[in-house]
């Protein structure tokens, strides 16, 4: 007797950071499966002609720019082409694309701080929270995990290191909303993988003149500037530990680095009677993406199957913290907690945005980050308004320290 089949729901979606390279891959597969999705809002910050094509083609309930002038844009562009689009513009925009849009699924892909309070929003209403935003958890780790409890929110993770430890896991593990169990069945640690960036094989000498876009050159992924950077520098890998803590309740000592060239892994899990489970793909967002939206059924990704016959080897090593500093702070403000992955965090967005506007060196990236967390004091994180003012102090002291001989 066969199963019966899993009733489809067709979801509304209201995607967070649309113009970016999550929000465009979220909706190539929201594209591919009509019967199954339909998009509520969509979300961007300076992008208005890119949203104003997605918003022609998938025609959502609200829009969602950055200002007042973006707004105006977007409204010029569809005016007399498209109706019934309500075009809001500012931080609590955002808010109401997840509130107001009738939406039942976000995907919380708005890089940065930016995304901390629609996603935390999204939490409290119960939604259906595809978490590709690290900051809600790097910020405010147990707030937010406490807002998804107390909303009877469904959290799964993007990421896909995150996407692929989820699945490694026991059926048992969670309930749809992962880090609802603590009971581990076994498992002993959870290794993340890395390509290890552009930079995983240069001497120190070589990284003092690195360019911004030799930093946003990934060798297997296709990603936005500024993750780009963070993946060169592992700062990407260390705010993915500090999420994988939150999301899986394992402690720091039980969560590993490894870096993997190729890609193909994308995270293991390692149990108790000595079983390593590991997730393996293509190199392509699409298919966490898909796994997410259609959670728990699996659907077509539009991602080229993996042959394992073509590939030569695969290979795994430990990260080298000199070479990646970053990493090491991350581990550092991880274990003292509080607001010191939020002073991290902070401090690490504006250093990467001096970096890319050439203002800064690469390797002046870590120094800003190290002198921003001896300089402003973690407390601990017992509200999102302490949360707030930690993240507003780093990034003044940041400014400052980008200066600093």
């Amino acid at each position: 007797m066969n199963p019966p089949l899993t009733q489809v729901i067709r979801r509304r979606v209201a995607v967070l950071g649309s113009t970016g390279s999550i929000g465009v891959n979220t909706l190539d597969v929201i594209r591919a499966h009509p019967d199954r999705f339909e998009v509520a809002a969509l979300t961007a910050g300076k992008q208005v002609e890119r949203l104003a094509e997605q918003c022609l083609e998938f025609k959502p309930r609200i829009a969602v720019v950055a200002d007042a002038e973006g707004a105006a844009h977007l409204q010029q562009l569809l005016a007399g082409k498209v109706n019934g689009i309500a075009v809001l513009h500012g931080p609590d925009a955002l808010v109401s694309a997840v509130l107001e849009s009738d939406c039942d699924t976000v995907m919380a892909a708005i890089v940065g701080a930016a995304g901390l309070i629609p996603t935390l929003a999204a939490a409290k209403a119960g939604k259906r929270i595809l978490l590709a935003n690290k900051e809600a958890l790097v910020m405010s780790g147990d707030l937010f995990m406490e807002a998804v409890k107390a909303g009877g929110a469904e959290l799964l993770p993007i990421d896909s290191e995150h996407n692929a430890i989820f699945q490694c896991l026991p059926d048992r593990f969670g309930s749809g909303s992962i880090g609802s169990s603590r009971d581990h069945l076994g498992v002993e640690e959870l290794w993340l993988t890395a390509s290890g960036g552009p930079f995983r094989d240069k001497s120190l000498d070589e990284l003092k003149t690195i360019t911004p876009d030799q930093a946003c050159a990934h060798p297997n992924w296709v990603m936005g500037r500024k993750i780009s950077v963070d993946s060169a520098t592992m700062m990407n890998k260390g705010l993915e530990v500090i999420e994988a803590h939150w999301l899986f309740g394992l402690p720091l000592t039980q969560i590993r680095v490894l870096i993997h060239p190729q890609s193909v892994v994308h995270s293991m899990v390692r149990y108790r009677d000595g079983s390593v489970i590991a997730q393996l793909g293509q190199p392509d967002m699409r298919t966490p993406i898909a796994y997410g939206l259609a959670w728990p059924d699996r659907i077509d990704a539009g991602v080229p199957a993996l042959n394992l016959s073509q590939l030569a080897a695969l290979n795994f090593s430990e990260p080298d913290f000199n070479r990646f500093p970053c990493l090491a702070l991350a581990f550092e403000a991880a274990k003292v907690g509080g607001t010191a992955p939020t002073i991290l965090n902070a401090a690490n967005e504006i250093a990467v945005a001096a970096f890319l506007d050439q203002r800064i060196p690469y390797l002046r990236i870590a120094h800003v980050v190290r002198d921003t967390l001896a300089k402003v004091s973690a407390t601990p994180a017992s509200s999102i308004e302490i949360v707030l003012v930690a993240d507003a102090q780093a990034r003044r002291i940041a400014q400052e320290c980008l200066s600093s001989p």
